[in-house]
């Protein structure tokens, strides 16, 4: 698999105008898509992925698709048939409405060559510090690291 770095890409016309019709309000992946687009951006990970041979996803965008995944608590199955048939996901990857997705194991090997690079926490990372440089979260308060017995 190799990587032509684009990131997210924009997302399209029609996609737009039914993902805001249908959520009005926004969802969680049109705020985490409009607020923090520029987190994944497809450069952290070139040196995971090779120059040659057919492009492959967006490592930008199977960290949205991952993130969001988390927050829900999907499993990989569930996450990718959300990008097929969520509307606000769609939105969220700045895919077209008749875009069919990808298949579930496409998680399962983009998780593993991070892990493979030693890159497990550049999405976690990246999302800190955009966070910290928005003000939303700062040093030396309270946090929880595991439940107390």
């Amino acid at each position: 698999m190799s990587m032509r770095p684009v990131g997210l890409p924009e997302v399209p016309e029609q996609t737009a105008v039914v993902a805001r019709a249908a959520f009005p309000k926004g969802s969680l992946a049109i705020r985490v898509r409009d607020r923090l687009a520029e987190v994944f951006a497809d450069e952290p990970f070139a040196e995971a992925f090779g120059v040659r041979g057919a492009p492959g996803l967006s490592p930008g965008a199977l960290s949205l698709v991952t993130v969001l995944q988390f927050a829900e608590d999907l499993t990989d199955r569930q996450a990718a048939a959300m990008a097929v048939r969520a509307i606000d996901w769609k939105y969220a990857l700045g895919m077209e409405l008749t875009d069919i997705g990808f298949d579930a194991s496409v998680l399962s090997r983009f998780r593993t060559r991070l892990a493979g690079h030693g890159m497990e926490r550049v999405v976690f990372d990246r999302l800190l510090e955009h966070c910290k440089d928005a003000g939303l979260v700062a040093a030396g308060g309270k946090q929880r690291t595991e439940a107390s017995p």
